[in-house]
């Protein structure tokens, strides 16, 4: 069946305990505002996904959806019809412009979102409103996977029109596309998620993340920036972050190379 697709990998409690992964490393913050997101611990992943680039925070627009989908859900039986609404509005009202690797405060400040910032959306809205779904994480993708009445539809954040995949055969064929094979390795470590385009080559990653986690591979795609401008002792600051979020092998191979090549450039270790 489709949904045994996602069902690859389990998810875990996270904290913000960074010394049990790096006791001697301090974390870097670009803004105040950043550190005072992160010193509040907080589970609230809205916070989290505004800590990356966090100036001035334009929450008026989220906060006006939230509104009128309270309100209509207040109106709506049919779930159906309610997750179709979720899905139109939020392009409507956030989702304006397709960037590849916007972050959450560019959505909220101009509507310039990505796969991850998309997903994100879409996702703090089916957990407000008690939608059974799964974010899915591939080799440099993420969508999302619902659950209605047994049946699987898919949720492409980056498809305004076509992006709620309702057909079985459709959902299958869009599953297939990302499905990881046995023994793929990941073919780079420095390109972003963010390409809804299908890869016809062999996937490595296919696995359900959650919003802590995904608030991770934001910080992981914007290291990717700072790498490949060679701002390696950036890049490494920013995956350290990533990797308290999201413990995962690839930000953590790539923290590594960061660390290693800054050492090459600056000649000293910037952990």
């Amino acid at each position: 069946m489709i949904l045994t697709y996602l069902m690859i990998f389990g998810l875990s409690n996270f904290t913000f305990a960074q010394e049990e992964l790096y006791p001697n490393e301090e974390l870097f913050f670009e803004t105040q505002k950043e550190e005072s997101i992160w010193k509040e611990g907080t589970s609230d992943p809205l916070k989290l996904f505004t800590a990356v680039h966090a100036n001035e925070i334009h929450e008026q627009k989220w906060n006006e959806l939230i509104e009128e989908l309270d309100h209509k859900r207040s109106k709506t039986k049919s779930d159906y019809n309610f997750l179709r609404h979720i899905f139109q509005k939020s392009h409507k009202s956030l989702l304006k412009t397709y960037v590849k690797h916007s972050t959450f405060n560019d959505m909220l400040l101009d509507g310039k979102f990505d796969c991850v910032s998309g997903s994100a959306t879409l996702g703090m809205l089916l957990d407000r409103y008690g939608f059974d779904y799964n974010i899915i994480e591939t080799d440099f993708h993420v969508f999302i996977a619902v659950t209605l009445d047994r049946k699987t539809i898919i949720l492409e954040s980056t498809l305004p029109i076509g992006g709620m995949i309702t057909r079985p055969s459709d959902v299958q064929a869009y599953l297939e596309s990302y499905k990881a094979v046995e023994f793929a390795q990941l073919s780079s470590l420095t390109q972003r998620l963010g390409n809804p385009e299908i890869d016809l080559s062999d996937n490595a990653i296919f696995r359900k993340v959650s919003l802590t986690q995904l608030a991770g591979l934001q910080y992981y795609n914007d290291a990717i920036t700072h790498f490949n401008e060679q701002s390696f002792g950036l890049a490494s600051k920013q995956l350290s972050k990533a990797i308290i979020l999201y413990d995962s092998e690839r930000i953590k191979n790539l923290r590594e190379l960061a660390i290693e090549q800054a050492y090459n450039v600056y000649g000293y270790d910037v952990k």
